[in-house]
């Protein structure tokens, strides 16, 4: 009759914790998963067949935890079956603890230790993180103090202290005034043939530029005072900038493809060709200074004409006198000899 009761407790055990782990919807999968005991183990609870467990050890065990696991209360199940389940623990049982569960203790060591390893460097992360919040502080507020001083140095020199930084200010307003800008190059055609054209302008008072700018190939020729610039050939769009000195009186460009070519004196175009009426235009001169040059060589000419003038006529006065001198000498010696021909005869 005990034999009895005692296999009804047993299946009512398998069936109590089967029926509590469907209630909760945990398969046996999830029930492996969650409580680390074998599957096969679950299995032989649930059929009352203990004696696929290790041993009596581990049918308390497994129960005990099976039981938390689906919501039932463990103790008091071990107590309501205590008469039934083993009690002692042998050393079999502790040479299959590593077959049977997988150890949880193992497990939590292993995610503690990752965890507590974290831990170690939190004192030094965030003292590094202060350091780097209070080095930050620091350089923003020397920016602010930068700032701040370049602002009152601008706004000090920009007010006048006293009568003598005034003065300093007029003088150093009058030196920074700018000189008057040069007057532009005048160019004045002089003379054209058709194959030339000649301009004069004012003196140069400062160096400039000849720009040359050929559209097609050509030959050129820039000579200053006798003396060659530029001898070459220029591609086509090629520009040639030539300076020329402000001690230049005559400039001489010879252009080997007329219609093709730009030329710029001072920034200013150089129309030789009249608007393409001359395309045969292969010499143009520039005489820097002539008028004045003509001017003065005038002047000089007539002084010269009026001084050979004035020779000339002294030349004929003195000439005039001598030939009355000699005729006045003439006569006398003829009276002289007729006088002394009539004494000479009495």
């Amino acid at each position: 009759m005990s034999e009895n009761n005692s296999e009804q407790k047993h299946v009512e055990i398998g069936k109590k914790l089967q029926a509590a782990r469907q209630a909760k919807g945990y398969t046996l999968d999830d029930l492996q998963q969650i409580t680390k005991i074998q599957k096969r183990y679950l299995i032989a609870i649930e059929d009352e067949k203990f004696d696929e467990l290790p041993g009596d050890f581990y049918v308390r065990a497994f129960v005990k935890q099976y039981a938390n696991t689906v919501g039932l209360d463990g103790d008091d199940l071990l107590k309501e079956y205590e008469d039934d389940l083993p009690k002692a623990k042998t050393a079999e049982y502790s040479d299959h603890i590593a077959q049977a569960v997988e150890s949880r203790a193992s497990q939590h060591k292993t995610i503690g230790n990752p965890v507590s390893k974290s831990r170690k460097y939190v004192p030094t992360i965030i003292i590094t993180v202060v350091i780097i919040l209070v080095l930050a502080a620091i350089w923003f507020t020397a920016i602010a103090r930068s700032h701040r001083d370049s602002s009152t140095r601008i706004d000090n020199s920009s007010v006048s202290v006293s009568g003598e930084s005034r003065k300093k200010a007029s003088s150093s307003s009058k030196k920074a005034t700018k000189k008057p800008a040069v007057a532009a190059l005048k160019l004045k055609q002089t003379s054209r043939s058709g194959n030339s054209v000649t301009y004069t302008a004012d003196k140069l008072k400062a160096d400039t530029t000849l720009q040359i700018n050929p559209t097609d190939r050509a030959w050129m020729q820039v000579r200053a005072n006798n003396n060659d610039l530029l001898n070459r050939t220029l591609n086509a769009n090629d520009k040639a900038k030539i300076k020329v000195g402000k001690d230049t009186t005559s400039l001489v460009i010879t252009v080997g493809n007329a219609r093709s070519t730009k030329l710029k004196i001072d920034n200013q175009t150089i129309d030789f060709t009249d608007n393409g009426r001359y395309q045969n235009t292969r010499t143009v001169t520039i005489n820097f200074g002539s008028q004045q040059d003509s001017s003065s060589t005038s002047s000089s000419n007539s002084v010269t004409s009026t001084s050979s003038q004035r020779t000339t006529n002294n030349s004929s006065v003195a000439s005039q006198t001598n030939t009355a001198n000699r005729q006045s000498t003439t006569a006398t010696s003829n009276v002289n000899n007729r006088q002394q021909t009539n004494t000479q005869t009495r």
